[in-house]
């Protein structure tokens, strides 16, 4: 089965934007935290053009991974998952079919 021909369930489409709201809700208050101290520390020119690169690739970065797309949303958790923004046992709800493959892909 391809992973856009997976079948979302009522309950799997709210245990899914709840994890994937949550995963988001992490990724941007530890930038937010991030900014906070690198804007600290600026005290020249240059340091706020490199602030403004910084936040470019990361809107970038973050942007293209919060995909909502039933068709890529496996992928997306896989990835999620794997950079620590979200936890396997947060997708609860989810049916065992598609925790299984959210599982393999976080070892690819």
């Amino acid at each position: 089965m391809q992973a856009s021909d997976v079948q979302w369930s009522q309950t799997e489409k709210k245990a899914a934007q709840a994890a994937f709201d949550k995963a988001y809700e992490r990724e941007i208050k530890a930038l937010i935290e991030e900014v906070h101290e690198r804007a600290g520390r600026i005290s020249e020119l240059d340091e706020i053009w490199r602030l403004h690169d910084f936040l470019s690739a990361r809107r970038h970065d973050i942007d293209g991974k919060y995909d909502y797309s039933y068709s890529v949303l496996i992928f997306t958790f896989a990835r999620l998952v794997k950079e620590g923004w979200l936890h396997l046992s947060e997708l609860d709800g989810l049916e065992a079919d598609k925790l299984t493959k959210v599982a393999a892909l976080t070892h690819m």
